[in-house]
């Protein structure tokens, strides 16, 4: 998703829980060229995120992913909706420690009025057309093979979590 929104332009918000006791996000995803908002919050709605996000006075929608499916992501889905965002939650780049943990937060974001949708899904969206100038490399990025979120597999009362 991050290479995706990088083709496509799009404004990119990176948060870090704790970097100074946790770490800093792991290198696989090049965050090196982004503005980078360390937090203890467990929203991404922390005062310097705010502040930026009123500098995009265009922006409606949000696409979240990241880790902490069920606390971090959860959160800021619940903040960003009482500011009024329609907010698209990418359920194969999301992740919590536990699957049951990631179901039900996915569930409970849904009720509340968020989108649970894929990256392949999301990236096709935006660019709405096969004729999209930026078309060619999003494709790129799609037909590399993603691993398994084994979430198919997951059942809430009978019927798919998601």
């Amino acid at each position: 998703m991050l290479q995706g929104a990088k083709v496509l332009e799009m404004p990119i918000v990176v948060t870090e829980q704790y970097p100074k006791g946790l770490g800093p996000t792991v290198s696989e995803i090049d965050v090196s060229q982004e503005k980078v908002f360390p937090k203890t919050s467990f929203s991404m709605l922390v005062p310097g995120v705010v502040d930026h996000l009123k500098t995009l006075p265009d922006v409606k929608s949000i696409v979240l992913c990241g880790i902490e499916n069920h606390v971090c992501i959860q959160n800021t889905v619940l903040d960003l909706l009482e500011e009024n965002f329609d907010v698209h939650i990418i359920a194969d780049a999301c992740s919590s420690r536990s699957m049951t943990d990631r179901v039900f937060a996915f569930q409970r974001m849904r009720e509340a009025g968020a989108y649970v949708t894929t990256s392949e899904c999301m990236l096709l969206g935006l660019c709405g057309d096969a004729a999209h100038p930026k078309f060619r490399p999003v494709q790129k990025l799609i037909t590399e093979s993603a691993p398994d979120t084994g979430l198919l597999n997951t059942t809430i009362k009978g019927e798919t979590a998601l």
